[in-house]
């Protein structure tokens, strides 16, 4: 999956435990700009360093996967949770247009004049 936006915030990288790291990143998404949204992203282990030469207000485009688990209490309540795991991310240069992808030409596949059409339609 992916998604553009401007970063709202770049986290720290958290140390959890002994072998395990990671890094939260807000991202602002304005599909419509009066109601924007602030999604969280996670990015963990090798992926923390993804985020070094971001800084708020930066347009990136991210690539993540969806992950969802579930968690019982002690009580025996199951609850679940999603997370948003980044794997790539790229920069977005501003006012920039999207890149169109290139096509071959178009060929005219109409019959040159005076030549017999011999399809039955």
């Amino acid at each position: 999956m992916e998604i553009k936006g401007k970063i709202h915030e770049v986290g720290a990288t958290q140390q959890i435990s002994e072998t395990f790291k990671k890094r939260d990143l807000i991202v602002e998404y304005a599909e419509n700009p009066t109601y924007p949204e602030y999604i969280r992203f996670e990015a963990l282990q090798d992926k923390t360093a993804l985020l070094d030469t971001f800084k708020a207000g930066d347009e990136v485009e991210v690539f993540f996967n969806l992950r969802g688990r579930p968690w019982t209490d002690k009580a025996g309540k199951t609850s679940y949770f999603n997370s948003l795991v980044i794997w790539r991310i790229n920069a977005v240069a501003a006012g920039a247009p999207a890149a169109t992808p290139a096509y071959a030409a178009p060929v005219d596949v109409s019959n040159a004049p005076g030549e017999d059409d011999d399809l039955p339609f």
